[in-house]
């Protein structure tokens, strides 16, 4: 296989391990893989940091999340509006008929309850797993920051500058990458890969703090719970957190999203996210 055969493989491995190929790209990527070892290693160690990263612990629920749920399913309801897309809405469990009614209406209103409890805990079980909080978001984003690190080939094109590195994205993520931030002597761009951000394709950036690496998440937007900030980066609102020892950036601009990631200091990591607004 040619180096290019590889390129094209070790972009689709996430696919792979997720089951969302056809069967026929399935069985070319898995015919590759056995005629070449450095891919198949890859593609192990892949397996190994998701098996990893899945024994995680998941945290509760914050503390009244059930009844904003409940309420935002109310509003929902009684106002017709499409939902969110990372968000279940059903509406409020009918009024129980009286006891003399007929034996068909209290059933009905028995099935009517059962409807909206299972999808109130379908909301619970769901919304936390797929991104529906900023605590989701950052785990998130901390994860696929160590996918990179782990990575035996964590950039796919290597930096010759901005206009060289962007370009190299089109046809490779459905949207157009707008990052602008060239890099300076205090950050230095290393390249990009093609990765993931919970369920959609990223643009991947890797920059180089002295020997500390920052890795950028660029994607489409829509869908994710964009909930809280506690950063301004000129008129951008962003979230700061940290979680598992990394500093973790989050903000949205119009219709994309950035998720910045790195062991830096806070304000090392709050100073390149405003070098990173300023070049949008």
């Amino acid at each position: 296989m040619s180096s290019t055969d590889c390129a094209a493989v070790r972009r689709e491995l996430h696919d792979t391990l997720r089951g969302r190929h056809s069967p026929e790209a399935q069985r070319r990527l898995l015919a590759h893989l056995a005629t070449c070892a450095e891919c198949r290693a890859l593609h192990e160690r892949e397996r190994e940091l998701d098996a990893a990263l899945g024994r995680l612990p998941e945290h509760p629920p914050a503390p009244g999340l059930e009844q904003r749920l409940l309420a935002s399913i109310r509003s929902s309801s009684a106002s017709s509006a499409t939902p969110p897309v990372s968000r279940v809405s059903a509406a409020p469990p009918p009024r129980a008929p009286a006891a003399r009614g007929p034996a068909w209406a209290r059933t009905w209103a028995a099935v009517g309850a059962a409807v909206a409890v299972a999808a109130t805990v379908l909301v619970l079980v769901l919304v936390p797993r797929n991104g529906g909080s900023s605590e989701a978001m950052v785990a998130e984003a901390v994860n696929d920051h160590l996918r990179v690190l782990y990575a035996a080939q964590p950039i796919e094109i290597e930096s010759g500058g901005i206009h060289q590195v962007k370009p190299w994205f089109s046809g490779r993520v459905d949207f157009a990458p707008r990052l602008g931030f060239e890099g300076d002597a205090d950050f230095s761009l290393s390249g990009g890969s093609v990765g993931y951000f919970i369920d959609r394709k990223a643009a991947v950036f890797v920059f180089k703090h002295r020997l500390h690496v920052i890795t950028l998440f660029e994607f489409r937007a829509e869908g994710l719970p964009w909930r809280g900030d506690n950063l301004t980066l000129g008129s951008v609102k962003a979230l700061q957190a940290q979680a598992r020892g990394f500093q973790v950036v989050t903000f949205r601009d119009g219709d994309l999203g950035y998720a910045l990631v790195s062991d830096v200091d806070p304000g090392t990591l709050a100073q390149f996210a405003s070098r990173i607004v300023s070049g949008l």
